[in-house]
């Protein structure tokens, strides 16, 4: 297929993968699409590791790097090093509801490392980000794209300079044109239909806004796509790609526990709702009796990004150990009603092509009826 983005980037199939497993993301460009890593949980050192994994398995093929660059954050202070630092009344409440319904809690000796460790993966912060920029320099890397924020110019000639392309995720039509104006070469419209932070503005009426707003820069469509039909109604709306994340959760090379993939399994379309329980910002999530939880009168207030990932670090690791299904609310766009079982990446894409040309056949065909 031969698209703005295809040819911008030597590859075959406009299909663009986010995931924060680095096995999808070679997996995705092993099969002609192109893989992004999101490196919002890696630490500097945990990035080099995954990045060089990834040239070591990839094959040469072309891969990027996805990272946060929130405008509007806290400083973190003491908190990376002090825990007691974290507000209280959230990490009380917290306890309090797993301990209620009996979800054990980490073990006695071993709890404070555990989620420190866990703390030094949050790197939400602009001057984290920046960190990470530079680590992805030294590595063959095609493409760096950035969320929740504007890359500064210094950061996209440097960019620019050692042949990286940088692209942007977008949830308004006006930021699309400030990102273009500080000179990215690809934009990501992210309907609100997508898992993790999103905008208001649904797949349909932002894609064919943004692309009119950004004149001939490419435009890769992002939220609610997981079929080919979808992926048609895209490129018929002028897209020059897919951007999927939420659909390679359910494969055999995502990294999610057997306990989350069974909880997506189960999810409804309408289940995967927007909130700002994970992060202080709206995110689309897996609804489940954590989320409901801080939604009751008597809950605590939301913390700012990134205070509220922090403090609920703990609930979440006890969750998971505790293997809590009706707790899990890993972020998950409303594709999640479409992911029934476990798939390969490879078969994933396979399937979204097939879908395509078929609906490409059956629009052609309408068209000469006429």
């Amino acid at each position: 297929m031969r698209t703005a983005a295809t040819t911008m980037l030597g590859i075959d199939v406009p299909i663009f993968a986010f995931s924060h497993c680095r096995d999808v993301v070679v997996e995705v460009s092993k099969a002609g699409g192109f893989g992004c890593l999101g490196a919002g949980y890696y630490t500097k050192e945990q990035l080099k590791e995954e990045l060089r994994w990834i040239d070591d398995h990839i094959g040469g093929k072309p891969y990027g790097v996805d990272v946060l660059m929130p405008n509007k954050h806290v400083a973190l202070g003491e908190v990376k090093v002090d825990l007691n630092a974290l507000p209280q009344a959230q990490t009380l409440f917290l306890r309090k509801l797993l301990d209620d319904a009996g979800v054990p809690p980490l073990p006695p000796g071993e709890a404070e490392e555990m989620i420190r460790k866990e703390v030094t993966k949050v790197n939400m912060t602009r001057e984290e980000s920046e960190a990470l920029f530079d680590v992805c320099l030294e590595h063959p890397i095609k493409m760096v794209v950035n969320a929740l924020g504007t890359p500064s110019k210094e950061q996209i000639e440097r960019m620019h300079s050692r042949g990286i392309k940088v692209g942007a995720l977008v949830g308004k039509p006006e930021h699309a044109i400030r990102q273009k104006e500080a000179g990215v070469d690809m934009i990501v419209a992210q309907g609100s239909e997508a898992g993790g932070h999103t905008g208001s503005i649904s797949s349909m009426v932002l894609w064919p806004a943004v692309i009119d707003a950004v004149g001939d820069l490419p435009v890769l469509a992002a939220g609610g796509i997981g079929r080919g039909k979808q992926m048609a109604a895209a490129l018929a709306l002028g897209a020059a790609g897919i951007w999927c994340g939420s659909i390679w959760l359910g494969t055999k090379q995502s990294d999610l526990l057997p306990e989350e993939k069974e909880a997506l399994f189960r999810g409804k379309p309408e289940d995967a709702i927007q909130s700002k329980s994970r992060t202080g910002k709206p995110a689309r999530v897996l609804r489940s009796k954590l989320t409901e939880a801080w939604e009751k009168p008597g809950a605590p207030p939301y913390l700012p990004m990134p205070l509220q990932t922090i403090v609920t670090m703990e609930a979440r690791l006890r969750i998971n150990r505790g293997k809590a299904i009706s707790y899990m609310s890993p972020p998950v766009g409303q594709v999640v009603g479409q992911m029934n079982e476990e798939t390969t990446v490879k078969q994933l894409i396979y399937d979204i092509l097939n879908e395509f040309s078929d609906a490409v056949e059956q629009l052609n065909k309408v068209v000469e009826a006429e």
